[in-house]
């Protein structure tokens, strides 16, 4: 979900069941001075969205409050207390909630005690004749004869923002009201837990607090403007707006959801998480749209001094040091880093870009600077450790268009993620050696040199022939790329490795060592010996040597749904990862049709050619079937059609032409793949439906996105980021190539979330329900009504 730079960093819903006393008698929307309201009563707004009365924790608890929850929905959930510190507890009968002749509402026991009251301006109020209306909106309004409001329940919330309501975050730069959460699942008196602006910070960011200690903190606002999303609830796609809207003295948050909504709302809960919830009218329950902390290293300071929660490399992000510190601990990240050099101050020191960081807590704001003005206050001052810029779009809260931040001391609290603030940290440089030890490092230095100078003449000599050998190897290479109209007459440096080498290594090409085969040749680990990265030519065999990626291939982790091993396997696939191996893949894909010094077409993409790393970052592999473009060449032809049935795109299946969007098409299948766990041409697995690609159309096409989600990792993902995801993959499979997106696009879209996108076309495979594989020898033949492709497998 993307928030107003930590606005909505944090949210909770009270999910017990609050018992009534008595039955009740009375349901009307008001209260006036001569009909108030009474334990066996309720207010129900007009719409009958909310309902207003005395309610009671539990069933045996002899406390009364007066409070506002949901009224059309079976899970009873309390969205306002009013007298949640001072409830009723003499007998109950005669307690009543009432507008008294001052035009106050007032909340008494049967000994006539005052327990809870409104403070309004009685001449604003315009005296007598005042009455309380509960709205649909889920507002407790207190009203003069005229209309106007003089007093209403959302300035004064409790545990939850509903959607319309005004939190007013600062007032004339001072902290103004906050949320506190409930003291314990049936307690709904004030919590320690709550949610509120920073009084030291100018107004420039929101804490979650456990009593007067920082728990989890936002971002650092850097402007003030609207943002919003989409997410999918009961088959429908939900719009909703998130605005921090600055009036000059005022600074309040307010979100909107579109017309038809189920009901939504965000609520701290009494364990510190804030949550946005929908009601979810088909499983009668609340779903979480999103909620804060998302990891451990999310809550306050815990990855100690300079020390920053990481949440882009590791699957479970983790506590790192910034470049130059280290950690105080091996085994205790808490404890913070510290430096490997330490500061010298003045021109000695430098500083360090830090991007796509949450900016540290405990800052100073300068106002009415220039980057350069701001970065001179830092430089010139040896005890500032940081400092940060950013431009704004209008003054705000912060009184001018730019906001200039330093550290003057340690820094603590930092996160690394996809924010869009730059941290600048101050290093220290490597000590200049003293003059007078110069003649004692440069003998040494000399000795060596000419020791190496020998050695280099020996080598020479010894491997002029291993150099000649290795001449012809490249020329072997580059004839053999050549003679397939690879490269053209190109001058291509490629790293090359003696077959000698590569036998030693994999201790001559050992069964043991063999990690698996595949149609174009084995693939075997390093056993001894060590190589270079790169390729060679022997005799007829065609050999390369790549890193080695210890966590095997996609599709190792994503099918495979009822083997017993697959639950262990799926619990390191979770929605963030497979996101991260999404935009990975899509970016290698970019580089080699665009970033690189040749276009380079795959033609085999899929999830058992993607390796992944110790951090499930992918890799692509296996170029068996890859071709280079050369010049201008945008599309080739073949009749040699080879690659994997269902990842192939229609035109090169059916005709032969490929170009980079064949490449694109099948990334569109692998990324269908990866969201919903299913193989392209596994049908069987989906009802009623011949291949992932229908499934997927049919289901984006009726807004039943939901149900093709993986399972496992429904609880956790972002459905907005999920569906976007959706979007991306149809618009890569669509029929015509001119239709698809080219790869840098598809990674713009998939990094810029709010970019619009286009409406995908309905693909050609919509249509192709029957269809019969049959083999024949080594040449494989699908039959799609009277289209027949032929794939050669290789050797």
């Amino acid at each position: 979900m993307r928030t107003r730079k930590g606005v909505m960093d944090m949210v909770r819903i009270p999910v017990l069941i609050l018992i009534f006393l008595s039955p009740f008698c009375q349901s009307s929307n008001q209260l006036t001075q001569t009909k108030p309201l009474f334990p066996k009563d309720m207010l129900i707004s007009e719409g009958g969205d909310f309902a207003l009365g005395f309610i009671s924790p539990t069933n045996s608890s002899n406390k009364l409050y007066i409070g506002i929850w949901y009224h059309n929905i079976p899970e009873r959930t309390v969205v306002w207390v009013a007298n949640r510190d001072n409830p009723i507890t003499t007998p109950s009968s005669s307690a009543k909630l009432a507008v008294s002749n001052n035009s106050e509402l007032v909340l008494s026991d049967s000994q006539g005690h005052t327990l809870w009251m409104t403070t309004t301006n009685n001449i604003a109020s315009g005296g007598a004749g005042a009455s309380a209306v509960l709205l649909n909106s889920g507002n407790f309004v207190l009203q003069s004869p005229n209309g106007t409001i003089v007093w209403q329940s959302f300035d004064h919330p409790t545990d939850t923002m509903l959607p319309t309501m005004r939190v007013m975050l600062s007032y004339k730069g001072k902290p103004a009201m906050h949320l506190s959460a409930w003291k314990g699942p049936d307690d709904p008196s004030t919590g320690e837990i709550s949610y509120s602006m920073d009084p030291t910070s100018d107004a420039l960011q929101l804490f979650i607090w456990n009593g007067t200690l920082p728990y989890i903190r936002s971002s650092v606002l850097s402007d003030f403007s609207v943002s919003g999303g989409a997410y999918h609830s009961n088959g429908t796609s939900i719009m909703y707006q998130e605005m921090v809207v600055d009036t000059g003295d005022k600074l309040y948050f307010t979100y909107t959801v579109s017309a038809g909504s189920p009901y939504t709302h965000f609520s701290l809960h009494y364990t510190g998480r804030m949550k946005f919830m929908s009601w979810n009218n088909t499983k009668s329950s609340w779903a979480v749209i999103d909620e804060t902390p998302k990891a451990g290293c999310h809550l306050y300071a815990s990855c100690g001094l300079y020390g920053y929660c990481d949440h882009t490399e590791a699957m479970i992000p983790t506590c790192q040091c910034p470049d130059g510190f280290e950690h105080v601990e091996s085994l205790n990240f808490s404890r913070g880093c510290w430096r490997k050099e330490p500061l010298k101050c003045g021109d000695e020191d430098n500083f360090m870009t830090m991007p796509n960081m949450k900016l540290p807590d405990k800052f100073l704001h300068i106002r009415n600077r220039s980057f350069d003005q701001c970065a001179a206050e830092c430089s010139k001052n040896c005890s500032c450790m940081a400092y940060a810029y950013a431009n704004l779009s209008n003054t705000g809260a912060v009184g001018d268009t730019s906001r200039c931040l330093v550290w003057t001391g340690d820094l603590i609290d930092m996160e690394k993620a996809s924010y869009l603030e730059n941290l600048y940290i101050r290093l220290g440089k490597s000590p200049v050696q003293n003059k007078s030890n110069l003649p004692k490092i440069l003998f040494p230095i000399i000795a060596c040199l000419l020791l190496f100078t020998s050695g280099v003449l020996v080598w020479t000599c010894k491997n002029r022939g291993k150099r000649q050998k290795k001449k012809v190897q490249k020329r072997k290479m580059l004839e053999y790329l050549s003679s397939t109209d690879e490269v053209g007459d190109k001058n291509i440096e490629i790293p090359f490795i003696s077959f000698e080498n590569i036998v030693t290594a994999t201790d001559n090409f050992s069964d043991c060592n063999m990690l698996g085969k595949g149609g174009f040749g084995k693939v075997y680990k390093r056993g001894h010996g060590r190589v270079l990265l790169g390729c060679c030519i022997h005799e007829d065999e065609k050999l390369l040597v790549y890193e080695y990626l210890p966590n095997k291939s996609l599709d190792y982790f994503l099918f495979g749904r009822f083997n017993v091993q697959y639950s262990t396997r799926r619990s390191m696939l979770q929605w963030t990862t497979r996101f991260k191996i999404i935009q990975g893949v899509a970016r290698g894909i970019m580089y080699l049709h665009q970033d690189s010094r040749l276009t380079i077409i795959h033609r085999d993409l899929k999830a058992s050619n993607i390796l992944l790393d110790k951090e499930m970052s992918p890799k692509i592999s296996d170029f068996g079937m890859a071709r280079i473009f050369c010049g201008d060449q945008l599309q080739a032809s073949t009749n040699r059609v080879v690659g994997t049935y269902g990842y192939m795109s229609p035109e090169y299946a059916m005709e032969g032409a490929f170009s980079v969007k064949s490449d694109t098409y099948s990334f569109g299948v692998l990324l269908l793949e990866i969201i919903s766990g299913l193989k392209i041409s596994s049908p069987h697995l989906i009802m009623d439906f011949p291949n992932l690609i229908v499934y997927a159309w049919n289901l984006w096409k009726d807004g039943k996105i939901e149900d093709l989600v993986d399972t496992s990792i429904m609880e956790n993902c972002c459905l907005y980021e999920v569906s976007r995801c959706i979007h991306i993959g149809l618009l890569c499979v669509q029929d015509s190539p001119s239709c698809r997106p080219l790869m840098s696009e598809v990674v713009f879209m998939l990094e810029d979330k709010m970019k619009p996108l286009s409406t995908p076309k309905q693909p050609i495979y919509f249509a192709l329900r029957d269809y019969e594989p049959r083999e024949a020898g080594n040449i494989r033949e699908f039959s799609i009504y009277d289209t027949s492709l032929t794939a050669l497998e290789g050797r």
